[in-house]
């Protein structure tokens, strides 16, 4: 037997010797008050101050550290707001409950009644006057209650790891704080919050593989989101001028530290708007969520350190491959045989054969995007790689598009949305023509744009990229509760 099997059959022991006490599993202890409270009412009160107070509290919690000594035991209590010192005696709980400890583990559930003091070291406590195990716990945590040390357990039992480790915890409670703020931000710019299905009968919006299920009942293929773009657009042709959408998307490619099958993104459109007012805007709303997270000057990202004072970068497509691709200049830029020949010496694998813009793409995403720490606005990309977006007026081979770069990791993408119905049937029909899954043209998304779709931007931001960025976690899977992991052999 192994020894987390006889720690689990000594815990059932227990838990069987407990039921002969008192009722396992109760549902009627009623706390009021959490641990986070006392610590701020009380922590700067003095000894003598406290010894006058004659309230008790009831609070409830997992014990995660526990010292007995004799007669007397001290304990740390854990609830969703922080930890709290426990202590306990015969004479404070009486003989009867005191016993129930010989029954408690690391680990179990428990709820206390007892009055506020702080111990000769100055530590704030609850003497404990009752004493309950509300839930048995019948595994032992892992050893080391700072984090765990197994990544893979981390993530496949995230429970565990938010019970022991306070800052995974508030790693999890800063991602729901930054979307509540991004939220506010958009409501307080007259954005209405909308949401568009999950399930597809037309896989579009981007180009990505989709995941496909079957509807039993309509006897039809239907394809999980890859972005809600199309739908959004159909509410701005329908009237609703300025729109958004927290969302999750999914795409069925690889893992890796920023890439997740399932993810949560943000896209938001606004009627008589173009690319310019997108960038000011995402700048605005990073800019606040700096300031209400309290990064003032500067944010670091593991070995970066970010200034968030100054003004984004904006840096155009082709003159951001002549910045940082040495022995690319203008005259060579639109050179397919020596973009072949540098793609060749550089390491930089070619998507598409013959293709000068989609090599340069392949080139900026190689070279270039590694390089771009400080927040960067990357703007006016080929007309070839931006299927969905408006061209410029002067020249037909480039669109008013931008990706927002930060830590070397795209952030955002957003433009002035195509409107010209004819032109965006003819680039469906390109960009299906080259993709390796054939899929149906939207046709009555082209239909809808006949109607008359008013001028438009739109942009997308991807939020667990976002809140790596902001609370400095390395990988796409340490901001996600529960990434997607391949089962165990």
């Amino acid at each position: 037997m192994s020894e987390d099997n006889k720690l689990i059959l000594e815990r059932k022991k227990k838990l069987q010797a407990l039921s002969e006490l008192t009722p396992v599993y109760p549902n009627d202890f009623k706390r009021d008050s959490y641990t986070k409270e006392l610590i701020t009412k009380y922590g700067k009160e003095t000894k003598e101050n406290l010894e006058k107070q004659d309230v008790s509290f009831s609070i409830a919690g997992r014990l995660l550290t526990i010292r007995k000594m004799g007669n007397s035991t001290f304990a740390n209590l854990h609830d969703d707001s922080g930890k709290l010192q426990l202590f306990l005696s015969k004479n404070g709980t009486g003989k009867d409950q005191y016993k129930l400890l010989d029954q408690t583990d690391l680990g179990d559930i428990v709820g206390v009644v007892g009055k506020i003091f702080k111990t000769k070291t100055g530590e704030l406590t609850l003497n404990v006057s009752e004493y309950r195990i509300l839930s048995k716990s019948l595994r032992p945590l892992p050893e080391k209650y700072h984090g765990l040390s197994d990544i893979e357990i981390k993530y496949r039992q995230r429970y565990l790891d938010l019970m022991i480790s306070e800052e995974s915890k508030n790693v999890f409670k800063n991602r729901i704080k930054i979307i509540s703020l991004i939220r506010d931000f958009f409501e307080q710019n007259k954005y209405l919050e909308v949401e568009t299905p999950m399930m597809h009968p037309i896989a579009g919006g981007a180009a990505a593989k989709p995941f496909v299920t079957h509807h039993n009942s309509l006897d039809m293929d239907l394809y999980l989101r890859i972005a809600p773009e199309l739908y959004l657009k159909r509410l701005i042709i329908g009237g609703f001028e300025k729109v958004f959408e927290i969302n999750r998307s999914f795409r069925n490619e690889g893992l890796s530290v920023k890439h997740n099958p399932e993810f949560t993104m943000i896209e938001f459109y606004a009627a008589f708007e173009d690319y310019h007012y997108l960038m000011n805007f995402i700048e605005d709303l990073f800019k606040s969520l700096f300031n209400s997270l309290a990064i003032n000057k500067s944010l670091t990202y593991q070995e970066y350190d970010i200034d968030t004072t100054k003004q984004f970068e904006r840096l155009n497509f082709h003159d951001s491959i002549i910045k940082y691709c040495d022995s690319i200049n203008s005259d060579n830029l639109y050179d397919y045989s020596f973009l072949e020949s540098y793609c060749k010496d550089n390491d930089v694998e070619i998507s598409v054969k013959n293709s000068v813009f989609k090599t340069q793409l392949d080139i900026f995403e190689k070279k270039v995007e590694g390089e771009l720490i400080h927040p960067t606005f990357i703007t006016e990309y080929p007309t070839a790689v931006s299927p969905l977006s408006r061209r410029v007026d002067n020249n037909p081979d480039i669109v008013e598009r931008f990706e927002l770069f930060i830590a070397g990791r795209e952030i955002a993408n957003g433009f002035s949305e195509l409107n010209d119905p004819a032109d965006q049937s003819e680039r469906f029909h390109e960009q299906l023509a080259t993709e390796e899954e054939k899929m149906k043209l939207d046709k009555d998304f082209i239909t809808a744009m006949e109607y008359g779709m008013p001028p438009t931007a739109g942009a997308g931001i991807g939020i667990d990229r976002l809140v790596m960025l902001l609370t400095n976690s390395a990988s796409i899977r340490d901001v996600l509760f529960f990434p997607l992991m391949k089962p165990k052999a």
